[in-house]
């Protein structure tokens, strides 16, 4: 096996602003030509299939206004904030509601394409994404949280017992070095000066079984878990461990479009998290409905559906482990942990206050006192 090509620097504290989830396969650079050119095309999409309505025709003609253009994050991973987007359209929840849902699933940009008004919403992988990149990125809010449990882990070969062990050997990382790695890192008392931090180009986690480099940042749902389906012996260490608070995907809007139209937010939001609670309680039938949805675009070999059932396993978990309330409910306390961490290990300026980027109303809204989410014609008047 040949070495990673790697890059060599020493201390690189921001975050992971990209969700790289990806064990073998990379989606290729034709990704963000198919982006542009989704979101170019939007004028020729076809118009809201208004027959299955369930709502006034008032509330239909509200909805069906204007295309609605979500950007997946990352292509057609079974991950909350995606899979249900995608499973909304598919459902019909979405024609339900009147929504004219287009889903541009090559990848990237999203948070540009979103702040720019070129796009409406889009997904990032924690509240620490979603604040490190808001340094850059205007005109967004953050309407929905899926878990507070952290989707990173810290993966190494067995020799490494101790994240001290790291020091004086190399600590791999996508993209850019997330903030809560290098908190864990402080928690354990070891030293990231002494740590040789190496910027990946090959996503084979099986490289640290032969200290190509020694550890690598990655994904809890993906790396982690491809490495243990494969029965292979290494070292986990997950923020968890070291007492510190997470948050697992973030859904963002376009803040003008919000603030011109709630209601339809609300209403593309609703449809997003019934098509959420259908995946928990079918969670089969939705990993077969993405896992042809993405032969179909292109991407069946970058998402095989065991690697979506791996990671569904585990992130839907981080679904209905969420201490926050009810599916997708977020509030300025958990986010505010995550700020704390940004600040203390992002490296970086003018992260905004977070009630200046969060609303923890919206989606709080959507459900009863039950924590039932309200749907027309099921006990609400709408």
């Amino acid at each position: 096996m040949t070495t990673p090509e790697v890059t060599h620097e020493r201390r690189t504290t921001v975050s992971l602003a990209a969700k790289k989830r990806s064990g073998f396969a990379m989606i290729g650079a034709l990704a963000g030509m198919a982006l542009l050119a989704g979101c170019s095309g939007a004028g020729n999409a076809p118009a809201a299939n208004t027959e299955n309505s369930i709502i006034s025709q008032e509330a239909c003609d509200r909805n069906s206004a204007e295309k609605i253009t979500y950007i997946s994050g990352y292509g057609y991973s079974a991950s909350a904030g995606q899979l249900d987007v995608f499973m909304a359209k598919e459902l019909g929840y979405f024609d339900e509601l009147c929504l004219n849902v287009e889903i541009n699933a090559a990848g990237g940009n999203g948070q540009q394409l979103v702040s720019s008004g070129k796009a409406h919403f889009t997904e990032l992988g924690s509240a620490e994404d979603v604040l490190m990149a808001a340094a850059n990125s205007q005109n967004l809010t953050a309407i929905a949280t899926f878990g507070t449990t952290s989707p990173f882990c810290l993966f190494a070969n067995k020799d490494i017992k101790d994240l001290k062990d790291l020091e004086g050997k190399q600590l791999g990382y996508f993209i850019n070095l997330t903030p809560v790695a290098v908190a864990m890192i402080d928690a354990a008392g070891a030293d990231i000066d002494k740590i040789n931090l190496v910027k990946m180009t090959n996503y084979d986690p099986t490289v640290v079984l032969r200290s190509q480099p020694d550890a690598i940042v990655g994904y809890a749902s993906n790396q982690c878990e491809t490495l243990r389906s494969m029965g292979e012996e290494f070292t986990e260490f997950t923020p968890a461990d070291f007492d510190l608070e997470g948050t697992y995907n973030v859904m963002e809007v376009n803040k003008e479009f919000y603030e011109k139209n709630p209601e339809v937010v609300a209403d593309f939001m609703r449809a997003d998290l019934k098509a959420l609670q259908y995946c928990l309680d079918n969670e089969e039938d939705c990993i077969e409905r993405i896992a042809a949805l993405a032969k179909e675009g292109g991407q069946g070999d970058a998402f095989p559906i065991e690697q979506l059932r791996r990671t569904w396993k585990v992130e839907s978990q981080w679904v209905r482990d969420s201490t926050a309330g009810a599916p997708g409910v977020q509030t300025v306390e958990q986010w505010q942990a995550a700020s704390d961490i940004v600040k203390a290990y992002g490296n970086v300026k003018n992260i905004p206050d977070v009630t200046d980027i969060i609303d923890v109303d919206l989606v709080a809204n959507l459900y009863d006192a039950n924590g039932n989410l309200i749907w027309p014609g099921e006990g609400d008047s709408k």
